[in-house]
């Protein structure tokens, strides 16, 4: 694989790189320093908001617009909806309970939802910031794209 810029001078596998490990595509390019702290911002914003908010808060199915935000942090949105997906909803971890009876809902079964499913302020406040750490990541993506190699990256 060549770490080499392409012919139209963009550096496509580094941002590829970036976007599977926040920042490593610019500390590729020699920007170790602007990296790092690249990597630290992108990973502690989403941390957060899974601090805040719970691993529910990175919902593909229920949040489908807020996912497309999030998804631009990386792999990690993804690992964090599968353990939304396979653990929460599922009852492995905390109990399953029937929701409250609702004018809008059928008289029908009524959904069950997890006890350990985070609700109303801490929730959407988890929700924004992993979103806010993925539309940070596009942006250092699209910055890796164009910047320029400096002298002491790797060869």
């Amino acid at each position: 694989m060549s770490t080499m810029p392409d012919e139209d001078g963009l550096n496509w596998f580094e941002a590829a790189l970036g976007w599977l490990l926040p920042g490593y595509g610019l500390i590729r390019l020699g920007h170790r320093r602007r990296g790092a702290w690249a990597m630290a911002a992108v990973l502690g914003l989403f941390a957060s908001g899974l601090v805040i908010g719970g691993l529910d808060s990175v919902d593909r199915r229920e949040d489908g617009l807020w996912f497309v935000m999030q998804a631009g942090a990386g792999p990690v949105a993804f690992a964090a909806d599968w353990g939304n997906t396979r653990l929460i909803k599922t009852g492995h971890y905390g109990r399953l309970v029937e929701t409250p009876p609702s004018r809008l809902i059928d008289r029908g079964a009524q959904p069950r939802v997890s006890t350990l499913k985070s609700i109303t302020y801490s929730n959407e406040i988890g929700t924004l910031f992993s979103a806010l750490a993925g539309l940070l990541n596009v942006s250092l993506v699209l910055d890796t794209l164009q910047r320029r190699r400096t002298e002491d990256a790797e060869s």
